[in-house]
Parts: structure tokens; C-alpha cells; sequence
């Protein structure tokens, strides 16, 4: 890292993450309330992901106070310092009101627009995800390393389904015509983690629609750090309408199938 600004983004997300999957982790009460809904009655926000936003904003504005936030509980302001946090506190809320342990808490910095650091926590894999533009992905000391490209029918999946009920049918469709060309699928309700997944070689890879900004900044960098390649329809970035992430092999072929079979539409 010859930038100097990027090891002090990297340590203030780590050092952030790290203390809110611990209020995550050590402070979930048994009876967990749920504070409001989002878009229907099964997504679901507690009142501990409001909580961690709150904590993380408030470190990394101590320490940045000019720097710009987009976070998924409603914290939002441009700041003057190019610097934008793109932060999903409680990745994974549903598996975490469950008491499963595949959630995440995710933070990334954007320079100028450009994700240039992305941190996944996940405290109950006791895994730290994290990658800086142009440094690799690392978890603790090991370094990332998608697998080798398998053809796309010995490939295993990742995916995710919508909160929406009409998005998630249309994605139950997509995914039955899916499951026949591939080895096998897995739904782990982290996108966050699927992305990391993938960087880690426990996915050769990894397709969703519907997912926000700050559900995928930070692991898309780690992905592709971990040498993936991610995007979303042909020849556009990754997005709403649809992010993939997949060894290099496999990006193109999967791509295609999702594209034929309008994995984009709801």
C-alpha cells in the first residue's frame, strides 16, 4: 500500500467492525425486539443493528469527521473529505434474530466514488475479512485465493433471495432452472459473507439481485482482491438489478445462463 491514506481507512473499519460484531455478538438480548419493518414483515430490523450503525458511525466520525456516510439504517451525508463509509451494520438480520451464525458487519471507504477498502467481520466464524484496492484479501494472515474454474455444471453456488414475495418467486424460478446446470447451490443469507465466500474458495461463486450498495461494497472488493471477477448484467457493474461474482472461468458462462434465464427481472 504506497497510498497513505488507505492503511488509516483500513485500520479505523477494522477497529469499527471489530467493535460492533462485539456489541452484536456479546449484546443480543434473548428476547429480541424488532424496532420497525423494511419493505415487508419478514425483513426485519432490530434494534441491536441500530445500535451498531450508531457505534460505528460515531468511531469513524470521531477519527473522520469530514468523511461522507451511506448506511443502510438511514445514515447518509455527502462530507467534504472524498472519503465515503458505506456501512450495513447487521448483514444477515433474519439469521441473527434466529440465532444462526452466518451474519456479518460490513464497511467499506470510497475515494471518489471508488471502493478502495472493504472490511467483513463475521464474529460468530471468529473470520475478518478485509482487502485495499490493489493489496490483495486477506483473512488474519492468510491471503484470499479464489479456486480454479470449474466448468459451470461441477460449480457450487451461492445465492440469495428478496424480502418482496413476487421478487423472491421469480428468484425461486431462476434458481430451479439453475440447480440442474451445477453442481449444487447454497443459501446462506449473508451477501456480505457469500462474497467472502467465494474470495475464500468455499464458493466458485456467487449471484444475487436486489442487493443495496452497502450490502456488497465491501465484499465485492474482497472478491475481487481474491481474484473474482464481479459485475452484474453483461457488460455493466454490479448492482441492484444483479451482482456476480465468480472465478474467472466461470464469470462469462454464468453470466450468460443468468442472463437467458432473466435472472434481472422481478
Amino acid at each position: 500500500m504506497t497510498d497513505p491514506l488507505l492503511p488509516e481507512l483500513l485500520d479505523l473499519a477494522l477497529e469499527a467492525a471489530r467493535r460492533a460484531g462485539a456489541l452484536l455478538r456479546d449484546g443480543r438480548p434473548d428476547d429480541l425486539a424488532v424496532a420497525k419493518t423494511k419493505s415487508s414483515p419478514i425483513d426485519v430490523v432490530t434494534e441491536m443493528d441500530i445500535a451498531a450503525e450508531k457505534l460505528i458511525t460515531g468511531f469513524l466520525a470521531e477519527h473522520r469527521p469530514q468523511d461522507g456516510f451511506l448506511g443502510e439504517e438511514g445514515a447518509s451525508s455527502p462530507g467534504t473529505s472524498g472519503v465515503r463509509w458505506v456501512i450495513d451494520p447487521l448483514d444477515g438480520t433474519v439469521n441473527y434474530l434466529y440465532g444462526l451464525p452466518t451474519w456479518a458487519v460490513s464497511i467499506a471507504a470510497e475515494r471518489d466514488g471508488e471502493t478502495v477498502v472493504g472490511v467483513v467481520e463475521a464474529p460468530m466464524r471468529g473470520e475478518t475479512y478485509r482487502a485495499v484496492l490493489g493489496g490483495g484479501a486477506y483473512a488474519a494472515e492468510r491471503r484470499l485465493a479464489v479456486r480454479p474454474s470449474p466448468p459451470l455444471d461441477q460449480a457450487l453456488l451461492g445465492t440469495g433471495f428478496g424480502y418482496v414475495q413476487s421478487r423472491r418467486a421469480h428468484q425461486a424460478e431462476v434458481a430451479a432452472q439453475v440447480i440442474p446446470r451445477v453442481r449444487d447451490i447454497r443459501r446462506g443469507g449473508s451477501a456480505a459473507i457469500d462474497l467472502c465466500d467465494v474470495a475464500a474458495g468455499r464458493l466458485d461463486a456467487y449471484y444475487e439481485r436486489g442487493l443495496n450498495p452497502w450490502d456488497l461494497a465491501a465484499g465485492a472488493l474482497i472478491a475481487r482482491e481474491a481474484g473474482a471477477l464481479t459485475g452484474g448484467r453483461p457488460g455493466e457493474p454490479e448492482s441492484g438489478e444483479l451482482t456476480l461474482a465468480a472465478s474467472p472461468g466461470l464469470f462469462e458462462p454464468l453470466q450468460e445462463l443468468l442472463e437467458g434465464l432473466g435472472a434481472w427481472h422481478d
